[in-house]
């Protein structure tokens, strides 16, 4: 089995330094910690791969391809691989799981 705790993957993501920390990869999928702060740009550009995002807590909006909905603890969004897809207007710092498949990387 493997589990984790999200602070602790929220305090490894924040001592390197990155936005994103993949801590799970298997052969179907992979996972990650996303993190944007409140007023931040999202950077990200289209992934050859499906995702799932799960909003852990913060909030936003998201635009997938032209469909833009706002975001908070708790939310689900699904995009398709290789649409357009931002966070903006973020209003309260966010962290976000990300499920890929098949995995990235």
């Amino acid at each position: 089995m493997k589990a984790f705790r999200l602070d602790e993957l929220e305090a490894e993501r924040a001592a390197n330094n990155g936005a994103y920390l993949q801590f799970l990869k298997e052969r179907n999928m992979s996972v990650g910690l996303y993190a944007l702060d409140a007023g931040e740009t999202d950077p990200q550009a289209p992934h050859a791969q499906d995702e799932v995002y799960f909003v852990v807590s913060g909030h936003a909006s998201v635009t997938v391809g032209t469909e833009t909905t706002a975001v908070g603890r708790g939310s689900v969004v699904y995009v398709p691989a290789k649409v357009p897809h931002k966070f903006h207007h973020i209003s309260e710092d966010l962290r976000v799981l990300v499920v890929f498949s098949p995995p990235e990387g």
